[in-house]
């Protein structure tokens, strides 16, 4: 059934209701348990001054939040507004080698930042690859790039090399393994490239540019090469129609959501209270699953603003960097959730999908660093992509298929919504690993699923179920006017 299934109003705007009252219910009481236990021995450690006209600590558990947006933020801040007026200038100066230009600030802000035995490092791991490249196999490129991130992640060879570097200060670590690991990755985008162009080789001087972008240097994301380089070497620098406009949308949009954040971790302790296995076995069941759900949509909110900060500068260089990652709230499919799209194609085949499920997640494993809780996550989520599949294909089978073939369309979006929403839990609760522990992410699934059988488990797939079908809406509105969008475009090409 097509994704354009309508529903009636107020059929929406009583799954907006139940799903508003759950949300704010299930926050009321995360909110009370973080006030009476904020004086808990295991607080104190992450529990920080506040807001004291509040009489509110902070959450500080979350080394990158505090990092990004409280300890170094005006470093961080210095940096970044150095490179866009720096640029900004140069580039009116000489628009045809703007890159040159990001590519000098970006080394010396590295040179001082880091020192010139890190850039040697960095320049070291670029040869090799940027060697590799010339002999145009992508499988020996992906062989030597992961051999690469490999030497950054397994002993002994992560101690030899960040022995020759020292550093003192409190980001020196993120900056060290940051910038070695986007730029291996970058590398291996140039060298998959390089394999890909028929006549010649890019330069190695191209590789630098695209790797001492500083926006882009120390915390990603990676924009690959093919783009990057036919963008930054574009010497047209006109704006379409509102641009400067939208960028200053999102910029502000962004600053909300930190500003929201900040008073989320001042009411909300969502990341020190899973730390405490004892409180938490104390909470209802309503409180587990708005604790689970909550950690995930801040790790995207973290993801989004931090994507969002360096996007909106690389869009100041009339760049068009990645998009940040889908929010959990708008997800209930793990196909949404990762790009795999090179190996999986159509993600039709069973097996190619397994193919391509498998080597995304090593790939994962390996950048995150293989220890027990990444296998387990990888194995959980690499499995929720093929069951998926799985389950699609044999429905489509009859007399499934010839069933819901004589439903209705919106029926038909009802009873695959039940199915989205077991699903959507299955995204939380894999995810949870990563994001807290293994010990917390079982205890949400036994509570939820055995000890809280049937009411608990039911309420909270009926609520996840008026989210999905809200989120289909959305879906459904969006469809509606990329096609009516389509349809003008094709009457003016007409008229024309």
């Amino acid at each position: 059934m097509g994704i354009k299934a309508a529903l009636p109003k107020y059929e929406l705007y009583l799954y907006t209701l139940v799903l508003s009252v759950a949300v704010l219910w299930a926050a009321s009481w995360i909110v009370e348990a973080s006030t009476e236990n904020v004086n808990r021995k295991s607080f104190r450690e992450n529990m920080k001054p506040g807001w004291h006209y509040f009489g509110r600590k902070m959450d500080t558990a979350d080394f990158e939040w505090v990092m990004w947006f409280t300890k170094f933020r005006n470093y961080i801040l210095f940096a970044l507004s150095g490179h866009v007026i720096f640029a900004k200038i140069c580039s009116m100066l000489s628009p045809k080698h703007r890159s040159l230009i990001y590519m000098i600030y970006g080394l010396s802000a590295v040179f001082v930042s880091m020192g010139w035995t890190y850039i040697t490092l960095v320049l070291s791991h670029c040869v090799v690859l940027y060697t590799v490249s010339l002999v145009k196999r992508k499988w020996l490129c992906f062989v030597a790039g992961l051999t690469s991130l490999a030497t950054f992640k397994m002993e002994p060879m992560v101690s030899w090399q960040s022995g020759f570097v020292t550093g003192t200060f409190d980001l020196y670590d993120v900056l060290f393994y940051g910038g070695c690991g986007f730029s291996i990755m970058r590398c291996m985008s140039f060298a998959l490239e390089n394999c890909e162009r028929k006549d010649g080789n890019y330069s190695f001087l191209d590789l630098l540019k695209y790797n001492f972008y500083l926006p882009f240097f120390y915390f990603g994301p990676i924009m690959t090469f093919d783009r990057f380089h036919v963008q930054a070497n574009n010497p047209d620098l006109t704006r379409k129609q509102w641009e400067m406009w939208n960028i200053t949308v999102h910029a502000l949009v962004h600053l909300g959501a930190i500003v929201l954040v900040d008073v989320f971790f001042h009411f909300l302790y969502i990341l020190t209270i899973p730390s405490d296995m004892k409180l938490v076995r104390q909470l209802s069941d309503w409180s587990l699953a708005g604790l689970a759900y909550f950690n995930l949509v801040y790790d995207w909110v973290k993801s989004a603003v931090m994507f969002g900060v360096i996007n909106t500068v690389s869009r100041l260089d009339h760049l068009d960097p990645p998009q940040p990652p889908k929010c959990i709230t708008m997800l209930y499919v793990f196909a949404e959730t990762y790009v795999y799209d090179y190996l999986g194609k159509n993600h039709d085949g069973i097996f190619r999908e397994l193919l391509a499920t498998i080597c995304t997640f090593s790939i994962t494993t390996m950048w995150l660093g293989p220890c027990e809780i990444v296998y387990i996550w990888a194995f959980f989520n690499c499995f929720g992509l093929n069951f998926e599949l799985w389950v699609a294909k044999f429905f489509s089978l009859r007399p499934f298929s010839t069933i819901e073939g004589v439903m209705s369309e919106s029926m038909s979006r009802r009873i695959r919504g039940v199915f989205n929403a077991a699903n959507f839990w299955a995204i939380i609760l894999y995810n949870v690993l990563a994001l807290n522990s293994l010990e917390f992410a079982r205890l949400v699934a036994t509570r939820l699923t055995v000890r809280g059988f049937p009411l608990s488990t039911l309420s909270v797939l009926f609520v996840t179920y008026c989210g999905i079908q809200l989120i289909k809406e959305r879906e459904r509105k969006l469809a509606l006017k990329e096609e009516a969008a389509a349809a003008d475009e094709a009457g003016k090409e007409k008229v024309e």
